[in-house]
């Protein structure tokens, strides 16, 4: 985790700097064979070198970005816990809990439907 500790330590609100803190740590502990890297000042989680799940933070949220195809996948359940969300990526308001079923989804997903990729993005 200390690969993301500058970009934590940028976050100004305290208690924005905890909830991402805690989401990166329960993705390091839930999945320790996941690379942790910073790519365009974004924490990032990969494995065997594609993207498997990235964050970013604003004023209003976290953002969570697994790629569209994840996104379509989860769908559903992204409406059942109440997250706005794009093509690209999903918005968890900061007075919002996180809804850690769903990020397993995700990264489970990503995981399984990316074990033979060999770029870092999806084609």
């Amino acid at each position: 985790m200390e690969v993301f500790s500058e970009f934590i330590a940028g976050i100004d609100d305290p208690t924005h700097r905890e909830k991402t803190e805690e989401v990166l740590t329960w993705i390091k502990n839930k999945y320790s064979n996941l690379n942790t890297e910073m790519k365009w000042n974004q924490p990032m989680f990969t494995h065997h070198g594609t993207f498997i799940i990235g964050l970013s933070v604003s004023k209003k949220h976290i953002a969570v970005a697994p790629e569209s195809v994840t996104i379509t996948h989860v769908e559903e359940d992204i409406v059942k816990a109440g997250y706005d969300y794009t093509k690209e990526l999903i918005r968890i308001p900061w007075n919002a809990p996180v809804d850690y079923p769903l990020l397993e989804k995700m990264i489970e997903f990503n995981i399984w439907d990316k074990a033979n990729c060999t770029t870092f993005w999806r084609k």
